[in-house]
């Protein structure tokens, strides 16, 4: 995903040069210390287990788990390593365990960054379509539909039904692969857990991840619903002022309004990006919290539809640049 899709003139092409440096170093630290830390809450649990204590610990493991989607989509970038080797296979050891197959994920994601905010091309809006109603919108802050929905992706790319208009016939042929060895994969974990007469997937793996998935979808949902279809990335994509921790955890995804301006920049070059293209660009970007971002889309798809959400906030967009609505 090295092709400019963003927003031109915000950043000298030389520095853009320099920023979009890759470095196997910081990947591997990045990703060894989020593995470690999976490692010891792990751990923590496995001697909490039984205590109240072990709740706590249960959340934090299952979201540290969950958001090893930051390093999938990373290195579905391109972006994670340097190496493309450590790219295609460290996403696809991370997909694996979330259930999200890496190949699937990355030619879908480019979809979603070349028509971000598009109804009808956008692939990570076409799975659920414009939220008609605040429920809707719940549902899926919850996350309890996400893993489901996934798991029966890999059943049905198994038997080689996904869509056309998404993947080519190469790539259709790759993801039938992927999904039957993470099926077999799957199966094989299973097996363990009946032999050695354990819950221990669901203890340490599957349970956490589906207890903390919600808090995941604070970023994932709010990264652009709402806001402008005109196609400018620095105003379509929100970026979320957040705590060190969740920084980390996303793996800099909260600096998701430059990521999607500039795909090819490295996730530790974000911050830095930020600040430049925030001061020069004129308008200002859309930079949220959490819990503020969560509660103006729950408070707005209360009385409105996602499309006259949408809509009103093409209407400013367009009074900002002087714009009609052809030029969308």
């Amino acid at each position: 995903m090295d092709d400019f899709i963003g927003v031109r003139g915000v950043i000298e092409p030389g520095r853009l040069k320099t920023l979009s440096q890759r470095s196997d170093l910081r990947g591997a630290v990045q990703a060894a210390s989020h593995v470690a830390a999976i490692g010891a809450t792990g751990y923590a649990l496995f001697l909490t287990w039984g205590a109240w204590w072990a709740v706590p610990i249960f959340v934090l493991h299952g979201a540290l788990l969950g958001h090893l989607y930051a390093p999938l989509h990373e290195c579905d970038h391109g972006t994670a390593f340097k190496s493309r080797w450590l790219n295609q296979w460290v996403g696809r050891l991370f997909g694996f365990v979330i259930f999200l197959p890496s190949d699937a994920h990355k030619w879908s994601h480019f979809a979603h960054h070349r028509h971000t905010q598009d109804f009808a091309r956008d692939t990570e809006i076409l799975p659920r379509g414009p939220f008609t109603n605040v429920w809707q919108c719940l549902w899926i802050y919850s996350g309890l539909p996400y893993y489901p929905t996934y798991a029966a992706a890999i059943v049905r790319y198994a038997f080689g039904r996904m869509p056309d208009r998404v993947f080519t016939q190469r790539q259709r042929r790759t993801l039938i692969v992927a999904a039957r060895i993470h099926i077999a994969g799957y199966a094989a974990i299973a097996a363990s857990a009946i032999i050695l007469q354990s819950w221990w997937p669901l203890i340490y793996w599957i349970g956490p991840m589906i207890s903390a998935k919600w808090i995941y979808w604070l970023q994932g949902m709010a990264e652009h619903t709402g806001l402008t279809q005109y196609q400018n990335t620095l105003e379509n994509t929100r970026t979320f002022k957040t705590n060190p921790f969740m920084r980390w955890m996303h793996w800099n995804m909260t600096y998701h309004t430059v990521h999607h301006t500039f795909p090819g920049v490295p996730f530790f070059r974000l911050p830095e990006l930020h600040r430049e293209v925030e001061a020069r660009y004129p308008h200002p970007l859309p930079v949220v919290t959490y819990f503020g971002c969560a509660v103006s889309l729950i408070g707005g798809l209360r009385k409105h539809t996602e499309l006259e959400l949408v809509a009103a906030q093409d209407e400013a967009y367009a009074r900002r640049h002087g714009l009609t609505a052809a030029a969308k």
